[in-house]
């Protein structure tokens, strides 16, 4: 299943969602993100741990409406 990361979850404010058939693609291109559109030469640990936290499957981040929690 493939998986999304929604930038907003992790940085506020931006709208981008990163998808990839797992979670190395994802991070591959979320690195790739930061660097590009928030001027991050690497991600710290910190910000790694937060980004693994809030990559989902992508079914599952699509039935999850704002401001709700399961």
């Amino acid at each position: 299943m493939s998986k999304i990361l929604k930038c907003a979850d992790v940085a506020p404010g931006c709208n981008a969602e990163i998808r990839g058939d797992s979670e190395h693609d994802v991070l591959r291109k979320a690195a790739e993100h930061a660097k590009a559109e928030h001027q991050m030469e690497s991600i710290p640990a910190d910000m790694l741990s937060k980004i693994k936290g809030a990559i989902r499957d992508e079914g599952e981040a699509k039935s999850q409406k704002a401001g709700t929690s399961n």
